[in-house]
């Protein structure tokens, strides 16, 4: 599976950015993708998941802000992000598994996936 992710860029706080995640190479119909971020000099974390159900999981602190959402039929996963804040800024990934995997009903964390993309470059700076 090869994930490529695009959108990031830099804006003010309180705005927003859509980043998506252009995938290919499914062996499995089902499957549930994610998204992580990673600041410089902190752990990786995980942001939002979205499930074979295509129910969703989210951080608590991207909660009522992030939306994730998957158009299926063009195989690309994407990161509604609104009101960021300066403490969104971060490299953000796209990861994805295969199979069917039900909602966790918790943060998605970085050993639930196996595989990963490059990552996209966001700022929210004033």
């Amino acid at each position: 599976v090869q994930l490529a992710e695009s959108g990031g860029g830099s804006v003010q706080p309180g705005g927003s950015l859509r980043l998506s995640c252009a995938a290919s190479g499914w062996f499995y119909s089902s499957h549930c993708m994610g998204w992580f971020r990673q600041a410089p000099g902190k752990e990786r974390e995980g942001v939002a998941a979205i499930f074979s159900d295509g129910t969703t999981t989210y951080a608590d602190s991207v909660k009522g802000r992030f939306t994730i959402s998957e158009d299926k039929d063009k195989n690309t996963l994407y990161l509604q992000m609104d009101s960021l804040k300066p403490d969104d800024a971060a490299m953000y990934y796209c990861a994805a598994r295969e199979g069917y995997t039900s909602n966790w009903g918790r943060a998605p964390r970085a050993n639930d996936f196996v595989y990963w993309g490059q990552g996209t470059q966001v700022t929210v700076s004033s």
